[in-house]
């Protein structure tokens, strides 16, 4: 696949991926209509405009800013999220990822500003040389999705819909979705409910309703399927049917939240303590997942690996029981047929909430990947805050591990030691895990601390900050997936920008391995 850049958009490749509606493309930069004031995505439906009335532009936000109105037919924001601002590290791309974590909604541009340790000209002057709109352009292009697919997917009243969304009035929320997407919200709903008899999906419950989050294909949901059922704790997460169900802390509260992969969505069905947090919670659950990964250009350099035959057993297949071992998705093959060493579609799973992952990685560390979901269930139990629900707890806060944990934490003396100092740091805010540091300083904070070697501080780094291109080279199953295909990890640069998922594929060979025994 193509790359495009987002800084400077190359037209003749923009306006290939538009000719022939390319949907690879979606999300991944937009298309403005100078003579029907339009902006749509690349995959739009409508009849190709004229090279003279079209520009390209990064965000739905610059699109908005520049007086472009979303595209009724093709809705343009309802794509999967741009996967620059994982690929990047750059201020822009970090900045992308507090404003999808309603940073501005919680604290304004100078918490973003402070967040990432520029001044508020500093970072306005980057975002609209790099994105084509500021922070505040930014968060409202957020809101006004966030609004549009309240609005057309659940029956909530307009003012609720406003509330979560982030908007401070309902004046503002009206006026911003004529500006947007020129129509009225009232009108927005009517027209969605023709169009699909299904649209609306009602709430059960006041806060709880159901979503689909799209992604880019292929997705390897076996995989994911078995990396959210291995690492199940107990009171904190279930599995059950193919189903991953779990708590939460959100900005202002909790959420239960129950995922289950459909043919080209992923179904969420949520029960947030606050609506306010509906945006971060989606935006949480998306990068948990890796839904706007760009899995055809990952594939595409990783497909320069060697290739075997079909008569070979194909790696990857099945992988160790974790109540049912899910299969991979891969299509019928022709026997004989030579194939890519790797299965297409695989992610690099993110998180739900950075210090958790942090702690659960070190309560992992020299054990099993049970033996540690057992540990993290123990600690759950005796320190987790009770919620009503499925799931009964939530997983304790970095505070209450700093002060309880010696008495609750097993294993060698040391490690726990080292767990409890790492939740102090954490407690204390003198530890700051969140998506907009970059890898360098999170990396160096993460090494600097009791009881992180490289492999936690890279393992976490990985899944933090969706970093591409990490390569898990010291990790023994890793290892163990690369001798098992021959792969030369001392051979990595031809890999990159995608070592993370490479590091993904050997694991799971590794694992399907092991299953094959």
């Amino acid at each position: 696949m193509e790359c495009v850049t987002i800084t400077a958009l190359d037209f003749e490749r923009c306006y290939r991926a538009v000719s022939t509606r390319d949907s690879r493309f979606d999300g991944q930069f937009f298309t403005a209509v100078r003579t029907t004031g339009i902006y749509c995505r690349p995959s739009c439906p409508a009849i190709t405009p004229k090279r003279t009335n079209v520009t390209f532009l990064p965000t739905a936000a610059a699109a908005q800013h520049a007086g472009y109105r979303a595209c009724r037919r093709c809705l343009p924001d309802a794509a999967p999220g741009s996967p620059h601002w994982n690929t990047r590290a750059d201020l822009a791309a970090r900045a992308m990822r507090l404003i999808g974590d309603g940073v501005v909604e919680r604290g304004g541009v100078p918490a973003l500003a402070a967040t990432l340790g520029y001044s508020q000209r500093q970072l306005t002057r980057v975002l609209t040389t790099e994105l084509g709109a500021g922070p505040l352009a930014l968060a409202r292009a957020h809101r006004a999705h966030t609004a549009r697919l309240l609005i057309q997917t659940t029956a909530m009243p307009m003012s609720d819909i406003a509330f979560a969304a982030g908007f401070a009035s309902i004046r503002q929320f009206n006026d911003t979705v004529r500006e947007v997407f020129a129509v009225s919200p009232t009108t927005m709903r009517t027209e969605a409910q023709r169009a699909r008899k299904d649209a609306a999906i009602l709430p059960t419950t006041n806060g709880s309703l159901t979503l689909r989050l799209p992604y880019r294909e292929p997705l390897d949901r076996g995989w994911l399927e078995w990396f959210l059922s291995a690492h199940v704790a107990h009171g904190v997460e279930l599995w059950e049917d193919h189903t991953y169900t779990r708590t939460l802390r959100t900005p202002h509260g909790h959420a239960t939240t129950r995922l289950s992969f459909q043919r080209d969505h992923v179904r969420a069905e949520l029960a947030l303590h606050d609506m306010r947090d509906l945006a971060p919670t989606v935006a949480r659950l998306r990068h948990l997942l890796d839904l706007d990964a760009d899995p055809i250009g990952i594939d595409e350099v990783l497909g320069v690996l060697p290739r075997h035959t079909d008569t070979e057993p194909l790696d990857g297949e099945q992988l160790p029981d974790a109540g049912t071992a899910p299969a991979t998705d891969d299509p019928p093959r022709t026997p004989g047929a030579r194939r890519p060493l790797f299965s297409p579609g695989i992610r690099v799973p993110g998180c739900l909430d950075g210090q958790e992952l942090l702690l659960r990685t070190m309560i992992g560390q020299q054990i099993s990947v049970s033996a540690a979901a057992t540990h993290t269930a123990r600690l759950v139990e005796a320190l987790g805050e009770p919620v009503e629900g499925p799931v009964p707890r939530l997983f304790p806060t970095a505070a209450v591990i700093a002060e309880r944990g010696m008495e609750v934490l097993t294993g060698p003396s040391r490690r726990v030691r080292s767990i409890v100092g790492v939740a102090a740091a954490l407690a204390s805010g003198e530890l700051q895990l969140h998506q907009g540091r970059t890898a360098v300083d999170l990396r160096r904070d993460l090494l600097a601390l009791d009881g992180v070697g490289p492999w936690t501080a890279d393992y976490v780094t990985m899944r933090l900050l969706a970093d591409p291109d990490i390569l898990l080279g010291t990790d023994l199953v890793v290892r163990q997936g690369a001798a098992h295909l021959g792969v030369d990890l001392g051979d990595t640069a031809r890999w990159a920008p995608w070592r993370s998922y490479l590091s993904m594929h050997l694991w799971k060979a590794a694992l399907a391995g092991r299953a094959a025994q």
